[in-house]
């Protein structure tokens, strides 16, 4: 498996956007995505997103890493 990388929640929510997510609100500092068939993701907007959250988001995400790191 590859490294995290390491990336914003901006970042995150554009790579997550491609991968069938859209934003549904955003509440504070934390961006709300869902997708049909997928639980909700509550995406933080922080500089950097700290690596275990991140590894949290893509497997709720329903996603592998590589796939995540593709979508960047």
């Amino acid at each position: 498996m590859p490294p995290l990388p390491v990336v914003t929640g901006r970042q995150c929510v554009a790579a997550l956007e491609r991968a069938g997510f859209t934003v549904r609100r955003q509440s504070g500092s934390h961006i709300i995505m869902s997708r049909p068939g997928s639980p909700v993701l509550s995406i933080p907007n922080h500089n950097p997103i700290k690596r275990g959250t991140l590894r949290a988001i893509i497997r709720d995400a329903g996603l592998t890493v590589d796939e995540f790191i593709a979508l960047l």
